[in-house]
C-alpha cells in the first residue's frame, strides 16, 4: 500500500478503532470488576478430603462480623447479607457462618460487632460441641486475626473491633486437641479457621464429611497454623458467587463477611 492510499484509508481506520474503543473498555471494565470480586479461595486436598480454603491477608482484606441488620432482625441466610452488602455499594467477596447459637439465634459465647461487645464469653461448663474444652475464639484486634484458647483470652483480654466464640479449638499452640481420636466415627461437613505464623487468617470448608481429628490435622500439618477453632458442622455454609460456591441455609446466626481493602 503506497503512502497516498494510506493517507486515503487513514480515516476509515481511525473511524473502526472508534468504533471498536467502547466495546473494548467495556470488556476491560467487566474483566476487572469480575478479577476484584473473585475471593481468596481455592480448593483443597489433603488426605482422603476435599476441601475448599481461604486465605486470607488482613493488611489486604477487611474481616468482619455480622449479625443483624440495621434494624434490628438476624441476617439469618449468608443470601441475605450479601444482598444487605450490595445494597450498600460493597462487594462481599465471600462469607462463612461464624460459630454456635441459641434456636433465637443469638451467639453462644462472646460476639464482638464494630468494637461493640453483643454477647458475653461463656467460661462455664456445658454439653456439645462448644464445651469441649478447650473452646476459643477467632478475633479481629487492631488489624491483626488471631485464635486463642478461651481460658488465653479471658487472661490477657485484648481489645477486639470483631471477635467470635466458638468450640473445640482444633489445635492449640501447635498441638491437636486432647479429645480428638484419629477413628473419631463422627463424621461431618465442617468449618474452621486457623492464624498462620505471618498473619494470614486460613479459613476452611469440608467438602465431604470428615471427623475432628483429620479436620485438625489440615489446620495443622496442610495448613500451617499453630492455632485454629471449629466453627460448626452439619450447616456448615460458604457463600462465594465469584467462584459459584452459594451455600443457602437459613436461620443462620453470627457471620463472617470478607471484603477488599480499598487503597
Amino acid at each position: 500500500m503506497d503512502f497516498l492510499t494510506l493517507l486515503n484509508a487513514a480515516p476509515l481506520l481511525l473511524g473502526l478503532v472508534k468504533a471498536a474503543l467502547p466495546q473494548a473498555l467495556a470488556s476491560t471494565m467487566a474483566f476487572s470488576q469480575w478479577f476484584v470480586s473473585l475471593p481468596p479461595c481455592r480448593g483443597f486436598a489433603f488426605e482422603a478430603t476435599s476441601y475448599l480454603v481461604c486465605e486470607v491477608d488482613p493488611k489486604l482484606y477487611s474481616i468482619e462480623l455480622f449479625w443483624k441488620d440495621p434494624a434490628g432482625k438476624p441476617f439469618q441466610s449468608l443470601h441475605n447479607l450479601d444482598a444487605a452488602q450490595r445494597a450498600a455499594g460493597r462487594t462481599m467477596l465471600f462469607a462463612v457462618n461464624a460459630g454456635m447459637y441459641h434456636p433465637d439465634l443469638r451467639p453462644v459465647g462472646l460476639y464482638v460487632e464494630r468494637g461493640r461487645e453483643m454477647a458475653g464469653v461463656k467460661t462455664g461448663s456445658g454439653s456439645g460441641n462448644f464445651s469441649l474444652q478447650p473452646n476459643g475464639i477467632f478475633y479481629i484486634s487492631g488489624g491483626k486475626a488471631a485464635v486463642q484458647a478461651t481460658r488465653d483470652f479471658v487472661r490477657n483480654r485484648p481489645s477486639t473491633n470483631y471477635a467470635t466464640q466458638s468450640g473445640p479449638m482444633l489445635v492449640v499452640d501447635g498441638q491437636l486437641h486432647p479429645k480428638f481420636q484419629s477413628d473419631g466415627t463422627s463424621r461431618k461437613t465442617r468449618d474452621g479457621v486457623g492464624v498462620r505464623k505471618d498473619g494470614v487468617a486460613v479459613f476452611a470448608i469440608s467438602n465431604g464429611t470428615v471427623n475432628f481429628h483429620a479436620f485438625a490435622r489440615l489446620f495443622r500439618d496442610a495448613l500451617g497454623c499453630d492455632n485454629a477453632l471449629f466453627l460448626d458442622g452439619t450447616i456448615s455454609s460458604l457463600f462465594a458467587p465469584g467462584i459459584g460456591r452459594n451455600d443457602d441455609y437459613w436461620n443462620l446466626g453470627p457471620m463472617i463477611g470478607v471484603f477488599r481493602k480499598r487503597r
